[in-house]
């Protein structure tokens, strides 16, 4: 008789990341563009910085990531360019015990005055994801936006249950915090395992524990 097929699934450790999905704290253009969706256009509000809540929403959450014990895990934080990621990365995640990385803010795929298509969105995000592979660290925080955040997770969790599903496709409150496996199904990474040991073939019979004296 067959074996019922297994509901959850084995990985190697060295396939495995875990990443910190952070949406920006509130932004003067969330106020705005809660009386009036079109706001969220306008060239004024495009680099938004944080309001006072907005700053009490990064405060909350760093606390969170030193009480949890996040802190301490987290090897590599990445941000998106805009003012309002930045100053939710630096204000939960900077620290004394940073360390200053590439910046890089030349955006080449920014064309003003055109809404870029959901489907481009999750396209970049998926291909963000791949070049996470590239990276040797295995706990990574990054900071973005609503939109990509749930365009992208939104590809992800197309063949998953639909428990999970929604689950993983609720947009993001501003400043949440989720935590999810990544893992490499397709070799994408080249890591070798850390805490794995070969062992060695022993010389003779390799009897049944009962069996041996």
């Amino acid at each position: 008789m067959d074996a019922n097929p297994p509901t959850t699934a084995m990985y190697p450790l060295h396939r495995c990341k875990t990443i910190y999905l952070v949406r920006h704290a509130q932004g003067v253009h969330n106020v705005e563009g809660e009386k009036d969706h079109s706001a969220y256009m306008s060239p004024q509000l495009f680099d938004a910085h944080l309001t006072p809540l907005g700053w009490n929403q990064v405060d909350c959450l760093r606390e969170h990531v030193k009480k949890s014990g996040l802190a301490q895990k987290i090897e590599l934080v990445i941000t998106s360019p805009l003012l309002r990621t930045m100053q939710t990365a630096v204000g939960v995640f900077g620290g004394e015990n940073s360390v200053d990385g590439i910046e890089n803010d030349e955006d080449v795929l920014w064309e003003p005055n055109v809404r870029e298509a959901n489907s481009s969105v999750a396209a970049r995000g998926m291909k963000f994801i791949d070049w996470l592979w590239t990276r040797e660290e295995k706990e990574i925080a990054i900071v973005s936006h609503s939109g990509f955040l749930y365009h992208t997770l939104s590809m992800y969790s197309r063949e998953c249950h639909p428990t999970i599903r929604e689950e993983v496709g609720k947009h993001f409150a501003n400043c949440e915090l989720r935590s999810m496996v990544l893992v490499d199904t397709s070799m994408l990474g080249s890591d070798s395992p850390s805490y794995n040991y070969p062992g060695s073939i022993p010389a003779g019979l390799d009897l049944p524990s009962d069996a041996a004296p």
